[in-house]
């Protein structure tokens, strides 16, 4: 029995890296008490997962470790779950977000990036230290666990080994890395002098948003007289926005609420209920009249509003127009939800399975059109897993290939960070065109999102431990903190007043805009406990795609010109 216990716990010499229940063993204790210790908070913050690593780094230190090359599969295999999981939320919104101020939003990430990396850069020559090790305070400093795996695989690309002075970096940046990015937001409140109530009540008009990925209800009186006699279908092209009009009040006869078509004849006079993005509002109100207030749900009772779920597959890559919900039902289809954001349901909008679409009409149009549609949980139960496979398969093979770039002594590769990321970004975003079904349930990616980060931060930590207290006590590394300091505050900084100053961004979108440049849920977190509004996750959820591509990329460059 006593060898028994000794095989299980400290391995079984026979057997290649202890034994599968030695190994198995060990990455389940430090995944179980890394996350336990992730539950604890300090002035309202946690380093959540990330406790995974630094549990990794204690076991091995003490030398309860893993075979290097078990270790280096479980954790290539734990970053290509984690960011092909990541590629699938965020693809479908990934190129709507460089549309209008989108753009702007992703300029500002953009320049958030590429500052922090000139930071690293600089002080890489100024201090002597090793690319690698700053490549991993960089990883560490802008929290950014995929740019941490990108670097080490680009580093095993290139020299045939592990870089585990990269690991280190991260884990001793890191800390710092949550909390600065938070002091940071908290200083460029004093330094903008923003008065909360002020920008509050902006945000919630979308005033100074910067993005079309909101979308809001307001209520029109019809005062231009070009528009009287008009349909519908013939005004839309005029007005060169996508909106959406929901109901409508005549102003004439008994004054009730009906539903639009394309044919409902337009008066002056008539109070009209208008669904578009924040930075369209304000023209199609100019064109068509003026803003009015109005309670449209007591109006009319008749008339319901409901969300309803898309999970027919067949209905996967069609458009609305193609589904003529209006003609046969008599409802309308005025907003589309698609993972944690409303899109204006233009007729040209493609859906995908998981939309969720807002349906108005009588309740027997709309239990109708809940047929049509779906609306059942238990299809989307079971996850479609030869796209998730087929997409991994594709992207590992992307990412091995080898690109030359003038001025570049060695080929970039995408590597298992990069390739499995934009496949993942692609197929999400294109594949229903193809009637190509790649949905899964948020609980179902998260889950696949977690297990992937948990496998990759404990084999990560496990390598890494054996030198990192000597390392970090004797070797100077307790100075990393502070260049990691720097990395954090000085892109946010100066990207924050940029985007006060010169494009005009409301204070909480900016603050939720600087959070997903730097992929930081903790700083997203804090953003968002200052207001009542969703500004922050707006800005976070339109930047977060491609700040973690660059973030993912540039740290692969830095390891290859440089390591």
């Amino acid at each position: 029995m006593t060898e028994f216990f000794r095989n299980l716990f400290e391995g079984n010499p026979s057997l290649w890296s202890g034994g599968v229940a030695h190994s198995v063993l060990v990455l389940a204790a430090v995944v179980a008490i890394g996350i336990m210790l992730g539950k604890i908070k300090v002035a309202g913050v946690s380093l959540g997962v990330t406790w995974i690593l630094f549990v990794g780094i204690a076991f091995g230190h003490f030398g309860w470790t893993l075979d290097e090359h078990l270790l280096h599969f479980v954790k290539e295999f734990g970053l290509i779950l984690f960011v092909y999981s990541i590629g699938l939320q965020v693809g479908p919104g990934f190129f709507s977000a460089f549309k209008k101020g989108g753009a702007t939003l992703n300029l500002i990430a953009a320049g958030s990036v590429a500052l922090s990396v000139a930071v690293a850069v600089v002080l890489h020559y100024a201090t002597g230290i090793p690319a690698r090790t700053m490549t991993g305070i960089l990883s560490g400093a802008v929290t950014n666990t995929p740019g941490l795996g990108a670097a080490q695989q680009a580093a095993s690309d290139l020299f045939g080994t592990d870089a585990p002075e990269i690991a280190m970096g991260y884990a001793v940046a890191y800390p710092l890395g949550v909390v600065g990015a938070i002091a940071a937001l908290l200083a460029l409140k004093g330094l903008l002098h923003i008065v909360p109530a002020k920008e509050e009540e902006e945000a919630a008009k979308g005033l100074g948003q910067g993005t079309e990925l909101t979308i809001r209800p307001v209520t029109l009186e019809i005062k231009n007289e070009a528009v009287d006699g008009k349909s519908i279908e013939e005004v839309h092209p005029l007005v060169k926005r996508d909106f959406v009009i929901s109901r409508i009040r005549h102003h004439e006869g008994e004054h009730e609420v009906e539903l639009v078509s394309g044919g409902t004849i337009l008066h002056v006079g008539d109070q009209i209920l208008v669904i578009s993005s924040p930075e369209d509002i304000e023209a199609i109100a100019m064109f068509f009249g003026r803003k009015v207030e109005m309670e449209w749900e007591q109006l009319n009772r008749n008339l319901i509003s409901r969300r309803i779920l898309i999970t027919k597959p067949e209905l996967n890559g069609k458009m609305l127009s193609q589904l003529k919900i209006r003609n046969n039902f008599g409802a309308n289809i005025t907003r589309v939800n698609r993972s944690g954001v409303d899109l204006v349901a233009a007729p040209q909008l493609t859906l995908q399975m998981g939309d969720r679409v807002t349906i108005v009409g009588s309740e027997l149009a709309v239990g109708n059109a809940e047929k049509v549609l779906g609306n059942s949980l238990k299809r989307l139960d079971h996850p479609n897993l030869i796209p998730i496979f087929v997409g991994i398969a594709l992207g590992c093979i992307l990412g091995s290939i080898p690109f030359a770039f003038p001025g570049i002594p060695q080929p970039v590769k995408l590597g298992l960070a990069g390739g499995p990321l934009i496949v993942s970004i692609l197929i999400s975003r294109f594949g229903p065109k193809y009637k190509l079904v790649t949905y899964t349930t948020m609980s179902a990616n998260l889950m696949v999102r977690e297990i992937g980060i948990a496998l990759f931060l404990a084999s990560v930590g496990l390598g890494a431990g054996k030198g990192f207290v000597e390392t970090v006590v004797n070797g100077g590394g307790y100075v990393w903190i502070g260049y990691g300091v720097l990395i954090t505050i000085i892109p946010l900084l100066v990207m924050g007043l940029v985007g006060r100053y010169v494009c005009r961004l409301n204070y909480y979108t900016l603050i939720g805009v600087l959070a997903g440049g730097n992929t930081n849920p903790p700083a997203l977190a804090y953003a968002s406990e200052l207001t009542s509004g969703d500004a922050p996750a707006v800005g976070y959820a339109t930047v977060y795609p491609l700040a973690m591509f660059l973030r993912v990329l540039s740290a692969q460059l830095l390891i290859i010109m440089l390591g």
